[in-house]
């Protein structure tokens, strides 16, 4: 027997060259959406806490309930720049999850049609830069009937 272990498998693409603009582009657009859940989550955390709602502990729970959800566009887009193949799964269900976010606020009569505007083209072109075969090449995901 050896002395020199095999190391681990690591779950980073092997690919050789630099990482795929659309990649990078997509881990942004990721990182953008968590930024905006974690000051979101404290905007309404804060108010909860400061202000007049009419249910403090509901305010409160709904600001940490947006902080804590935040962890998965930042840990997607940490994995993308990383380009761990696993991360694009978290990435892709936070733009579905962000799709019914955009048409309940497109379907506001307020102030809130541009952000549903905004939440739906950032998902949208984070779906389609994530499902892109240079992406997807990037991260070393394999598609049925591929594996090598």
């Amino acid at each position: 027997m050896s002395s020199e272990q095999n190391p681990a498998p690591d779950d980073t693409a092997e690919a050789a060259g630099p990482r795929p603009r659309r990649l990078t582009y997509a881990a942004l657009l990721a990182a953008l959406e968590g930024l905006a859940l974690v000051a979101g989550g404290l905007w309404v955390f804060v108010l909860g806490l400061t202000g007049d709602p009419d249910d403090r502990q509901q305010a409160v729970t709904l600001g940490i309930t947006l902080a804590v959800l935040a962890l998965l566009p930042l840990l997607a887009a940490r994995g993308l720049l990383l380009r761990r193949s696993w991360s694009r799964g978290p990435a892709v269900i936070t733009q579905l999850v962000a799709l019914p976010v955009a048409y309940n606020l497109l379907q506001a009569d307020s102030m809130a049609i541009p952000a549903g505007i905004a939440v739906a083209v950032v998902a949208v072109a984070a779906l389609v830069l994530l499902v892109n075969g240079e992406t997807t090449r990037a991260l070393g995901i394999k598609g049925p009937g591929r594996a090598e």
